[in-house]
């Protein structure tokens, strides 16, 4: 994790920022602390660095990279986010991994859009990472892809032609990352299934057509109102606890009654930069 201290969404890159509405950063650095104090209590080491400079988005670690064992490979994130990347790599260079590179013309949004379920990899295309890293990323980290795409944002309200972020110039949508649409609750472990949640209406037909016949994990349903004004998707579960919005009460009470304890740290600021918990945290172990 690193820190809000300069958080901003004075570069409104994805559809949920607002340039008109301010951020209060002593509210945002006070969020981040209560998440960062949930997971130390769901018992997760937690690494603290300093935020990057200047850098708007610098809270939101987990489009830094993905990383698996000693590996890393590296980001390829939007214009206004590019100073994150060589602070990114030096601070996991500190850390002692490896780091790998995608082709610089192609775009990797990291932990963010490759979200790690065991073996498998759920891996989002089309708006932060191009579909071509799919199958580079599979093989240097070992790891099955499925590859994934969420609905792009319409210019009236679900319809219309497709919306072109002005800032970044990239296709938007409001499940820019696939974090914001699907997260993994438990990995598969014996004969035990892995278990996500995921939001149906998130996903493209054929998407969601591939995640409705996937029978590697079981799956807890979201719906559009949880995941797109709860984030409910962007969470972080241990395995046993999840620490994730407290604004989506359907899904806290299907994972009470999995026997997940659920801890739900109030934020309100750092979701005006379009993240919520799960951004501010990258994995650095993932098995």
């Amino acid at each position: 994790m690193s820190g809000a201290d300069y958080f901003n969404d004075g570069f409104a890159i994805n559809p949920y920022m607002d340039t008109s509405v301010p951020v209060d950063v002593d509210r945002a650095n006070d969020e981040h602390d209560a998440i960062r104090e949930a997971l130390i209590q769901a018992g997760v080491t937690v690494k603290q660095v300093s935020p990057p400079r200047d850098c708007q988005d610098g809270v939101y670690t987990a489009n830094w990279a993905l990383c698996r064992g000693n590996k890393a490979i590296m980001s390829r994130l939007p214009n206004k986010r590019q100073d994150e990347e060589p602070y990114a790599e030096s601070i996991l260079r500190d850390f002692g991994k490896e780091i790998i590179y995608v082709n610089e013309n192609l775009r990797f949004s990291g932990q963010g859009d490759a979200l790690p379920c065991g073996n498998y990899l759920f891996m989002g295309s089309a708006y932060r990472t191009d579909l071509a890293t799919h199958e580079f990323v599979g093989d240097q980290l070992g790891y099955e892809v499925i590859s994934l795409q969420t609905i792009p944002e319409r210019r009236w309200h679900g319809w219309g032609p497709r919306v072109t972020n002005a800032v970044s110039g990239w296709p938007d949508s409001f499940y820019y990352d696939i974090d914001l649409a699907l997260s993994v609750l438990r990995a598969p472990e014996g004969d035990q299934k892995g278990l996500i949640a995921w939001c149906p209406a998130a996903f493209t037909r054929d998407s969601r057509r591939k995640l409705q016949d996937f029978k590697g994990v079981e799956k807890i349903e979201v719906s559009r109102a949880e995941a797109t004004k709860g984030f409910a998707c962007n969470l972080v579960s241990t395995g046993e606890t999840v620490i994730m919005s407290d604004k989506a009460p359907n899904l806290k009470a299907a994972l009470e009654s999995r026997g997940f304890k659920v801890i739900t740290p109030k934020i309100e600021e750092l979701a005006k930069g379009g993240g919520y918990i799960r951004c501010t945290t990258l994995t650095l172990d993932n098995a």
